[in-house]
């Protein structure tokens, strides 16, 4: 693709591509955590207990994670439109796979599927900003984007929730199918890849295809600039340390600590995960101008709110008993307004990398959560079976086994301040040559 010209203004076209690309992120999202809310039925379903479970997440997280970066040097070379209505369908045909089968291995393989899909879309959306948009409103429109993309949390808490409990697990999950494929086709009408393209006849975008192809920057340069780039990993960091406490708890483990450990309801647990979904919408308006006027240092203000973050979460397991549903719907919210930071490294990414990177290395920054919360919650599957090795997890097996979580949470913030370092030093380089 070519590089992007500088937008001097808003326009309406762009907001309805822009709005196109969220659709797809939003079933993402939908696909991504519906898992997370069946937890409990997938262990009756396949007749596995928590370790096995975990499996599920860990190897869909997994495959989205190392997916991030070839799926940015895709969507660089093609473009946001091709990857996202293919994302989408590659996502049906996994949701309508696990709807059917009652084999353990082939849900596993679903879950692949659903992961390869997903990771398309995040890293798509966000590529369509810098050629729509002007630069001083991507910060906001990539908050946005994170934040409208929890719809996708909302429709799995309360309708997925609802349609699984009346009408059961193959009518709910092929049901994702359907719906992801109609937004497949949605995104294929809606989407452009700039406004460039989106005034082409075919013999140009032909002509100015080819002219790409020649311009093109080697796979091995992008990929050596990328992972060499301290501010990609700082960026790798920030994902995860803002991100990973959400994702345990949304993608897998939100439902079971809810109703086993604390004893609620699923109504109530559907409850929880809608006031944080609610929460992370609302934290837009306030992160992206935040993001904007931190700059450079946006990084050290990810940092002060996910510690802050981190410590009610510390403040709720210290309890030697469940801690009460008003708790849970405050650190909710907290965790709502708190989880956006995770996008701050890749304003950076966008501000600093080549435009010819920029996927690529957002794509990098966006393996951090997956990669932590995919080791996580094996983790928290296997100290729960040994902390309860009949399957009858109770609240203190769940704060036994969050220690995972606080351990790889302390290494991500540690990583941020040494890649910090290093990008110092980096900087201090391009001056000296320069000067």
């Amino acid at each position: 693709m070519t590089s992007p010209h500088p937008r001097e203004q808003l326009t309406t076209k762009a907001v309805s591509v822009w709005a196109g690309a969220v659709l797809v992120y939003v079933a993402a999202i939908l696909g991504r955590t519906s898992f997370g809310v069946a937890g409990v039925d997938a262990i009756e379903r396949f007749g596995v207990d928590a370790s096995r479970i975990a499996v599920f997440t860990a190897v869909q997280v997994g495959v989205y994670a190392l997916a991030q970066i070839p799926v940015g040097l895709l969507i660089d070379r093609y473009g946001p439109r091709v990857m996202l209505v293919a994302g989408a369908l590659i996502m049906a045909v996994g949701q309508v796979t696990l709807g059917l089968t009652e084999s353990y291995a082939v849900a596993i393989g679903a879950r692949v599927l659903i992961g390869a899909g997903d990771s398309t879309a995040f890293l798509s959306a966000l590529r369509v900003l810098p050629f729509w948009f002007p630069l001083k409103h991507t910060p906001l429109f990539t908050q946005l984007t994170a934040s409208l993309g929890q719809l996708g949390q909302f429709l799995s808490a309360i309708p997925f929730l609802w349609l699984l409990h009346a009408q059961g697990w193959t009518v709910a999950f092929d049901s994702l199918g359907a719906l992801g494929a109609l937004i497949g086709v949605v995104a294929g009408i809606a989407v452009a890849d700039s406004p460039e393209a989106a005034g082409l006849s075919k013999e140009e975008k032909a002509e100015r295809k080819a002219e790409q192809q020649a311009q093109r920057t080697p796979i091995g340069e992008v990929l050596r600039t990328v992972l060499r780039s301290p501010l990609c990993w700082e960026a790798f960091c920030i994902h995860g340390f803002s991100m990973f406490f959400m994702l345990n708890f949304t993608l897998l483990w939100g439902v079971p600590l809810v109703t086993l450990g604390m004893g609620l309801s699923p109504a109530q647990a559907g409850v929880v995960l809608t006031v944080y979904t609610v929460s992370t919408m609302l934290s837009a308006p306030l992160l992206g101008p935040l993001s904007a006027r931190t700059g450079k240092n946006r990084d050290l203000a990810a940092v002060i709110i996910a510690s802050i973050h981190c410590a009610v979460w510390v403040a709720f397991f210290l309890s030697p008993t469940p801690r009460g549903y008003a708790f849970i719907l405050a650190l909710m919210v907290l965790m709502g307004f708190a989880t956006p930071t995770s996008n701050y490294g890749f304003d950076t990414v966008r501000e600093e990398m080549p435009r010819t990177m920029v996927a690529t290395g957002t794509g990098l920054g966006n393996m951090g959560g997956f990669v932590a919360a995919m080791i996580s919650s094996q983790v928290v599957g296997l100290l729960l079976d040994h902390s309860a090795p009949g399957g009858d997890y109770g609240w203190a097996d769940f704060r036994f086994a969050w220690i995972a979580v606080f351990a790889i949470w302390a290494t991500l913030v540690i990583g941020l301040f040494v890649a910090r370092h290093f990008r110092g030093g980096a900087q201090g380089v391009r001056i000296v040559a320069q000067s």
